[in-house]
């Protein structure tokens, strides 16, 4: 099961593979500020032989909350344009670093926050926590890029109704728009 909660009161329960707008469970605090936040419980299948939470599914799991951010704005991930493009987010570079461990039928928190709003790019910070433990630490840095038919794909700039969406999430201006401000 997940659960996903954005900063902006939606929380989406996705227990059946059907996606219902609920109350947010402003209760368990899982909506902070400006944050994104997704509860999933760890199946069997995503831990190694010491029972434990295998190392690549924190990737994955930073990916997860990336894309139902996204969802969450009204965005996605892979944005068909009419003329035969696409806009995407291709990572540039993901890390992330182990503090505890969290083992099979765990509940997990992921809580991706906006950590800078490029003039191209993206940079996400993901944290990870089993109840008020933290688990690991993440950032994930991604690339805004049109892919088109036939020809290399190139990085552009956020689009303006993408970064409009961003920056009102985020509660403030993006770097480009300070820097434009001064």
């Amino acid at each position: 099961m997940v659960r996903c909660t954005s900063g902006t009161g939606l929380n989406v329960n996705r227990s059946d593979g059907v996606m219902r707008q609920q109350e947010p469970e402003s209760a368990r605090g899982v909506a902070v500020g400006s944050s994104f936040s997704m509860t999933r419980i760890v199946e069997f299948c995503e831990t190694d032989m010491a029972g434990i939470v295998h190392f690549s599914r924190f990737y994955i799991w930073m990916e997860q909350a990336e894309h139902a951010f996204l969802r969450s704005l009204g965005l996605t991930v892979s944005d068909h344009q009419e003329d035969g493009s696409t806009i995407g987010f291709p990572r540039v570079s993901a890390s992330c670093r182990f503090l505890a461990p969290a083992k099979f039928e765990d509940e997990v928190t992921v809580v991706l926050t906006i950590q800078r709003i490029g003039v191209k790019s993206m940079t996400y910070d993901v944290e990870f926590f089993r109840g008020d433990l933290p688990v690991a630490r993440g950032t994930l840095k991604t690339a805004c890029c049109r892919f088109r038919p036939g020809h290399p794909f190139e990085s552009i700039e956020i689009p303006a109704d993408y970064r409009k969406r961003f920056e009102a999430f985020a509660d403030g201006p993006s770097e480009s728009a300070r820097s434009e401000a001064r």
